[in-house]
């Protein structure tokens, strides 16, 4: 009984066999026996199932290509196949004009700026010399503050330079100097998420002291020399995370504040104000919101006026904001870095994307206009980032990232006031190409340009 079931089932599955190779010969050869459009009507009609339902939507004979079938390998070849095997005879071999050999091709020509871009600037108060971040070619350069480039120069030798893989600078847009050590704290905002400290007097191409893990993003830094603490701003999580001051390696924030109360839209630019025991963040506006849509809960981002925000220095978790400024008449676009003077009751925003410093009152709210503004060609501002005042001189300091520059005024400079000194790292009238990080390439063909986002 089991030997005829046995040979039942061998005679039907050859039956089966029997009739697919027929059928693949016979639409191979482009079913000659009758036209295509009556074979595809008969194919798909025998393909109908019982309910009616269709099993395929379309069905063509499959072309025989008049080209030469692509040549099969050994299972033994290596999937990257040496030029040498291409002069082997035998089954397998490649033709020579069909082999690839990895060369080394130099490009024919490069578009990048070889000059460092400032995208911010502090002082060690005890020396007066003056630090300048450079996001460009990832390094720190420590020029005197009485520097002055002049016009017929093509630029300022820094007295020292931390540049190179060992400092582990890259994409470093945030920067302190301990008042008291000398201290420098660097924050990488990009690719490498960590906070880099180095000693006073460190120089060349040398390993950070020490390093803290941050969130990607970070941005700002500001510190509370009494509490030992400091808070710096997080832009991709629309946050504020507070550290020790002397933390290092994996260790985690004290607190953070964020949430969407906080109203916090990309935060960069991060001061303390001392005197009233709040920090002081600007906001280039991308915020996140959440509504009851349908109901349900809906979580979407959209764009915000640039801002100002007010925090008590103490906030954890979500909380809202102490006050706001932001609107048309505060002329904020992109708020960079922020300086709070507590000796003026007044916070400087080195406000990027119009090339102007704005200037405000601490108390001021809502969509006020600034209490005084640099703004204008004699300025020589373009891109401002980092801005600080130095108390000793009187003296408030600007980075531009727009032309490799520092820009030195009288504190309470106003209108198109011209610097009292500049510090220049690159030959006058040479504007920077701003590109940072780029992300991908484009050709406009009908402008004849290339388009870079970054």
């Amino acid at each position: 009984m089991f030997r005829k079931h046995h040979w039942a089932a061998r005679s039907g599955l050859l039956l089966v066999a029997l009739f697919l190779g027929a059928a693949a010969f016979w639409v191979l050869q482009g079913g000659t026996t009758a036209s295509d459009s009556d074979w595809q009507a008969r194919s798909r009609a025998a393909l109908i199932l019982p309910d009616g339902s269709a099993q395929l939507t379309k069905v063509e004979p499959f072309p025989m290509p008049d080209a030469e079938m692509c040549e099969w390998m050994p299972a033994s070849a290596s999937a990257f196949t040496p030029v040498g095997y291409a002069q082997n005879e035998g089954v397998g071999s490649v033709p020579a004009d069909r082999v690839t050999e990895e060369v080394s091709l130099e490009p024919v020509r490069i578009l990048r700026d070889s000059y460092p871009t400032y995208s911010a600037i502090a002082q060690d108060v005890q020396t007066g010399d003056i630090f300048m971040q450079d996001e460009n070619l990832f390094g720190i350069r420590v020029f005197d503050r009485m520097t002055n480039t002049p016009r017929n120069a093509a630029f300022s030798e820094p007295k020292r330079m931390l540049q190179g893989d060992n400092t582990k600078l890259e994409f470093n847009c945030g920067l302190y100097i301990d008042p008291v050590s000398g201290d420098i704290y660097s924050v990488n905002n990009d690719t490498t998420d960590m906070l880099v400290i180095f000693n006073r007097d460190r120089e060349g191409n040398v390993p950070p002291d020490r390093t803290l893990k941050t969130p990607h993003g970070t941005y700002g830094i500001a510190v509370d020399e009494e509490a030992e603490i400091m808070y710096m701003t997080v832009q991709h999580t629309n946050s504020i995370v507070v550290y020790n001051k002397y933390a290092e390696g994996d260790e985690a924030p004290l607190r953070t504040i964020r949430g969407f109360k906080t109203m916090l839209a990309d935060p960069h630019g991060i001061a303390l104000d001392k005197k009233n025991n709040h920090l002081v963040v600007t906001n280039h506006g991308n915020i996140l919101e959440k509504q009851m849509i349908g109901g349900e809960e809906v979580t979407y981002g959209k764009f915000e006026d640039p801002s100002v925000s007010f925090f008590p220095a103490d906030a954890e978790g979500d909380v809202a904001p102490l006050r706001i400024v932001s609107g048309d008449k505060t002329r904020m676009n992109w708020p960079a870095h922020v300086w709070v003077d507590e000796e003026r009751d007044e916070y400087y925003v080195a406000n990027d994307a119009d090339h102007s410093i704005l200037v405000f009152n601490i108390t001021d709210n809502g969509n006020v206009a600034p209490k005084r503004m640099i703004r204008g060609p004699l300025t020589q501002l373009r891109n401002p980032m980092g801005v600080f005042i130095d108390y000793k001189n009187d003296e408030l300091w600007v980075s531009n990232m727009g032309n490799h520059r520092a820009t030195v005024y009288d504190r309470s400079a106003s209108g198109n006031a011209a610097p009292k000194r500049v510090i220049r790292s690159a030959p006058e009238g040479k504007i920077a190409q701003a590109i940072g990080n780029p992300g991908a390439v484009g050709y406009d063909t009908l402008r004849d340009e290339i388009l870079v986002p970054n």
